[in-house]
């Protein structure tokens, strides 16, 4: 028990939960801190509801990426995708570099606005990690434990199932705790397309000159982000111990 109390994760968790669900109670600091702001708390959408359609657009996007990343690094590594991995490699590079904005601005005709741009815009930037921590992650695979393995018998798809992802798992997971918490910052851009996000008070704050707004909402996103890590930290030293003893 008192293991779990000097935790950081618990007592900054505990933080952004007041937060997200009581952040109306902050308002007479919010009143002392600028008088000049009324009224001093987001008068929108609950915060809880911002960070739940934030929550939402980060998963679901975040799903999209390591399903494509993942998929894309395996068939990097096979003898069948080896010449495409450069090519691959590149792509997820553009989605990286090409900033989420513009993106935006051109997913916005399609899709029309809100959620639409914004899911296409975290999918493509969240890739790029993800695609080489697992080329990495199954390029680090010892070439004499799969040789043993297929000596035993094992198919090439058991290889990959038993073997190589298991050991590559730390390396992957690492790709994805980076794509995910980019995402959780990247994500609040997308209330300048009519998404609603933690940064839709963010958005209203400079639109109005509230600096209250800006503030409560990029701390929430702040802490939603520092969690996030926080819990990727907890499962990555799991996975580590579990790859060591085996």
């Amino acid at each position: 028990m008192s293991q779990i109390m000097r935790s950081p994760l618990l007592w900054i968790g505990l933080i952004f939960v007041f937060l997200v669900g009581l952040m109306p109670e902050l308002a007479p600091a919010f009143t002392a801190l600028f008088p000049a702001i009324q009224p001093p708390i987001y008068p929108g959408d609950s915060f809880l509801m911002l960070w739940l359609f934030h929550a939402a657009l980060v998963l679901f996007s975040s799903l999209a990426s390591i399903t494509i990343g993942v998929l894309s690094g395996i068939f990097a590594r096979s003898q069948a995708g080896n010449e495409f991995r450069p090519m691959l490699e590149a792509l997820a590079t553009i989605g990286q570099t090409f900033p989420p904005v513009a993106v935006l601005a051109l997913a916005v005709p399609a899709f029309g606005y809100g959620a639409g741009p914004t899911f296409i815009a975290l999918t493509l930037y969240g890739i790029l990690p993800i695609l080489k921590n697992t080329i990495a992650g199954l390029s680090s695979v010892p070439a004499p434990i799969c040789e043993a393995a297929r000596g035993m018998g094992l198919t090439p798809f058991q290889i990959l199932c038993q073997v190589e992802l298991p050991l590559a798992a730390p390396i992957i997971l690492a790709g994805i705790r980076i794509s995910v918490i980019i995402n959780i910052g990247t994500a609040a851009i997308g209330s300048t397309v009519g998404a609603v996000t933690l940064g839709t008070p963010i958005i209203s704050g400079l639109i109005g000159n509230k600096v209250s707004y800006v503030i409560q909402g990029a701390i929430v996103v702040g802490l939603f982000a520092i969690v996030t890590d926080m819990v990727f930290d907890r499962i990555d030293r799991r996975l580590r111990r579990f790859a060591a003893r085996d």
